[in-house]
């Protein structure tokens, strides 16, 4: 949805159905016409889960379930907040976290910017492809295409970690993508990787690789044009679909990418977005922040940052204030007594780094809403994805000094 412009953005949840209604009217015609298209046809259909896909090809698909992660049972308080018992946290405190597996595929293909996988015998494979808001595989975007890009074969085993939002966005790379690495290790203990199919067009993609261990592993970049075809694909579930942020997900994240340098960080920070319009920025900004620094804040840009520097200076915090934002997913890093406020506008309220505090355990997470709430309630998109956060400086200055009261 951040693809479309801020003016259009109203009008996702009509493209979202336009989107879906595409996928599967043009998938339908794809797959009664994909002997046309040889080896490079779209999947001849799909299954819901991963045992499904075991059971239609077992001679040449394989489910490893994880060993030392199993399913985890969510059960959270909700967090304080204004206005309080928000429906959208209601909506996150419970969850059914499945075990995590892997999907070994011999002769199996790996395609897309988010790692789209399909069986020899054309299936593809929704649980280890998962995409935003579907209602099952035949709505897949794959189908959106008229076949499968042109084919790289690779001899040996490729490990696919590429994810849904994964190719664009920091939040996605960090919980979709890289954990999927750990998914591997646990379940396939012991086997080595020949390459990984992955997003690396951005600089910070490459880096996180590269502090995650995988420097110097070959990489195949994942991309609208890409297809592999590999000996011996592993494909790995996704741990983080609904944005609950698992325990074992992000005790994963913070023991790979640790923090190195704790040393002169400040303890209180304020994450900005900047100060152009409709970029969710917090529209009174210029006003707090004089009010925050005389509480010991300072204002940062962590897209200014190195990823390691992000992880430094979030860690080393004693309190965070700042508007929802992917930057926020430096929360990974905090420590057990750290204070978090998190400023909405009340047309997208999300869960998500919530959900990582929850997850952590110890922290004092708040939230605060612009007015307006009561105007978006359980049905609505939460689609204003864009909008600038207007809360008076006042309001936000109060929240802060009832977070550091106690």
């Amino acid at each position: 949805m951040t693809r479309l412009p801020s003016q259009l953005q109203p009008l996702w949840p009509v493209a979202k159905r336009a989107h879906r209604f595409a996928a599967r009217t043009s998938g339908s015609v794809a797959r009664r016409t994909r002997s046309a298209y040889g080896d490079r046809a779209l999947p001849l259909q799909g299954t819901r889960f991963s045992a499904e896909t075991a059971a239609l090809e077992p001679e040449t698909v394989t489910l490893h379930p994880g060993i030392g992660v199993g399913a985890e049972h969510i059960n959270r308080t909700l967090p304080t907040g204004l206005p309080a018992e928000h429906w959208v946290f209601a909506r996150r405190a419970q969850y059914e976290v499945p075990a995590p597996y892997c999907l070994e595929i011999a002769g199996g293909i790996t395609t897309g910017p988010d790692g789209t996988n399909i069986t020899p015998g054309g299936v593809l494979d929704y649980g280890t492809s998962e995409y935003f808001g579907l209602a099952g595989w035949k709505e897949h975007p794959v189908y959106l295409q008229r076949q499968l890009p042109e084919i790289e074969d690779f001899d040996g085993t490729v490990v696919s970690i590429a994810a849904r939002g994964g190719g664009r966005n920091f939040y996605h790379f960090l919980t979709d993508v890289l954990p999927r690495l750990g998914v591997f290790e646990d379940a396939m203990a012991g086997m080595k990787a020949d390459a990984i199919y992955a997003p690396v067009h951005a600089g910070w993609q490459r880096t996180l690789l590269e502090m995650a261990g995988l420097g110097e592993l070959k990489v195949l970049p994942a991309s609208g044009e890409s297809a592999v075809r590999a000996t011996r694909l592993i494909a790995p579930s996704l741990t983080n679909t609904n944005e609950v942020a698992p325990s074992a997900t992000v005790a994963w994240l913070r023991s790979r990418l640790p923090a190195k340098d704790l040393n002169d960080r400040p303890r209180r920070i304020y994450v900005t977005r900047g100060t152009a319009p409709r970029t969710r920025r917090v529209v009174e900004e210029e006003r707090l922040l004089p009010m925050l620094e005389q509480r010991g804040f300072v204002c940062i840009a962590p897209e200014k940052l190195s990823p390691q520097e992000q992880i430094d200076v979030f860690a080393g915090a004693e309190v965070i204030v700042g508007p929802h934002g992917a930057a926020l997913t430096n929360l990974l890093w905090i420590q057990p007594g750290t204070r978090v406020l998190e400023l909405f506008h009340p047309g997208y309220v999300n869960a998500a780094f919530w959900s990582i505090t929850e997850a952590i355990g110890g922290i004092r997470y708040e939230y605060l809403i612009a007015d307006g709430a009561e105007r978006f309630g359980p049905t609505s998109p939460m689609n204003k994805i864009q909008a600038d956060v207007d809360l008076s400086a006042e309001r936000i200055i109060a929240a802060v000094d009832r977070l550091l009261a106690d």
